[in-house]
């Protein structure tokens, strides 16, 4: 049996755009790992599940962050830990893994609540996530 069939694929519409739009405010629309900001030309913003799927992570707020598209796919099923390593090895502006783990798990913790009301009137605006996003564009 595929993934599809047990329920588990996620594809794109595993998320309300409201609630996806307000995690990327929540985590300033940038990247929580590296900092890649959307305003960057080829950035790309996901949602990255801090404890994934296959271990049993949920799709709650407080398991989610702000990841570029680089950085979600480079992480797999690492652990936070040992992805910060990475991400500080590879940033190498003086960041520590230590440092690169607790933004992360900083931003996973900030309340969702007042961002919920302003990605709502963003998207009523612009017609989706992704026009708001395309308008922060430079």
């Amino acid at each position: 049996m595929n993934a599809r069939a047990r329920g588990n694929w996620q594809g794109m519409n595993w998320i309300r755009q409201e609630k996806r739009l307000a995690i990327y405010l929540r985590d300033g629309l940038a990247c929580c790992w590296c900092g890649a900001s959307v305003d960057g030309e080829a950035t790309q913003l996901t949602l990255d599940h801090l404890v994934p799927h296959i271990h049993g992570g949920s799709n709650d707020a407080t398991n989610l962050v702000t990841s570029c598209h680089k950085c979600n796919t480079s992480r797999g099923t690492r652990s936070i830990p040992k992805f910060a390593q990475v991400v500080a090895a590879y940033i190498n502006h003086g960041l520590t893994a230590k440092a690169v783990e607790d933004h992360v798990r900083k931003c996973a913790r900030r309340s969702l609540v007042p961002h919920l009301s302003a990605a709502k009137a963003l998207i009523a605006e612009r017609g989706s996530a992704s026009a708001v996003l395309l308008s922060q564009k430079g």
